[in-house]
């Protein structure tokens, strides 16, 4: 399921990673009553992004990854609700800060364990801080939510609007620099590192490599990206409940990065795309069962392209080489 990523100083990018830029702006202008869906696709591409870090590349397993979507999205909203603070980049700023210092602090822990062990432990971090949440009513609104969260515009400029214009090109802006941050580590020594740790970490312990501390680093990261991924849930849908800190959003998560490809970089933007556009209509279509369609698609998925949806667009394009060099090669 997982590619390896060779270590590259200078990656250039292929014509076919101008590809999602290219759409996401013609979605903008092409699809102006598709903005908020658009909002909220970006929103999980992001969030798929950090997940994809940890277990694409580094194999750390995770089912509690919504603690760090959760715990942005609500210092986010504590922010703007409670202590009068609306600027956008300073809790997007705390949002990043928090999610990575409860990364750090249960990373430290999670990651001395492996299997099994460290599955529970990351949906114990998940849940505990769930409890915390739904408990700490006058800060948090407990199960009602928090309500009342103001953003103000972005640089003094550009304010969010019920069409999404605003939050579109946010969340656009902050995808953009994730999958580029995401990219330059990847193809980095320190992201050669990475995928040497999870197909190997014994081997990787005998070279000398710190693996515990390149893997915590990675896992602070990761939970970075994440706070801010729920930091933009919160400023585009200027509230904030108790769902984002569930077992769900981590699941459906899970969903996506199977559905687009593990370890593939863009297999993080596909999966969400296709995931939340196939929620949407189903949805609409069937709404008691259309779960019974999402559930069918990943167990296609599973059996027949066990590369994710990017692994079927790769098996077709090398079959179409291999017939253009054949048919090149005949007299």
């Amino acid at each position: 399921m997982n590619h390896a990523v060779g270590y590259n100083a200078n990656p250039r990018l292929r014509w076919t990673e101008y590809l999602p830029w290219v759409i996401a702006l013609a979605v903008y202008f092409l699809l102006p009553d598709y903005l908020s869906l658009g909002a909220r696709v970006l929103t999980y591409i992001l969030f798929a992004l950090s997940l994809d870090l940890i277990l694409g590349y580094a194999g750390i397993i995770t089912l509690g990854h919504a603690a760090f979507f959760g715990v942005g999205a609500y210092v986010t909203g504590i922010l703007a609700a409670k202590v009068g603070v609306t600027d956008p980049l300073v809790q997007m700023a705390a949002s990043a800060a928090a999610a990575a210092l409860l990364g750090a602090a249960t990373g430290a822990v999670v990651l001395r364990t492996h299997g099994l062990a460290q599955l529970m432990l990351t949906l114990a971090v998940a849940a505990v801080c769930l409890e915390i949440a739904n408990k700490a009513t006058p800060i948090t609104g407990g199960a009602d939510g928090l309500s009342g969260v103001v953003i103000a515009p972005v640089f003094g400029q550009f304010k969010f609007d019920l069409y999404g214009r605003t939050g579109y090109l946010w969340c656009l802006a902050l995808v953009f620099a994730g999958w580029w941050l995401v990219r330059r580590l990847i193809y980095s020594p320190f992201g050669a590192s990475l995928t040497g740790i999870r197909e190997n970490s014994v081997r990787m312990h005998a070279v000398g490599a710190p693996v515990y501390r390149r893997l915590l680093i990675v896992y602070t990261l990761s939970a970075s990206i994440a706070g801010v991924a729920g930091a933009l849930l919160t400023q585009t849908n200027q509230f904030v409940g108790l769902n984002v800190l569930g077992f769900e959003p981590s699941g459906e998560l899970l969903v996506m990065l199977i559905l687009g490809g593990v370890g593939r970089l863009y297999g993080a933007f596909v999966g969400p795309l296709v995931f939340l556009i196939a929620q949407d209509v189903l949805a609409k279509q069937f709404p008691e069962y259309w779960y019974f369609g999402i559930g069918l698609m990943l167990v296609i998925v599973v059996l027949f392209a066990r590369g994710g949806l990017l692994g079927i667009s790769d098996a077709v394009i090398s079959k179409v080489r291999a017939k253009v060099r054949s048919w090149a090669a005949r007299p």
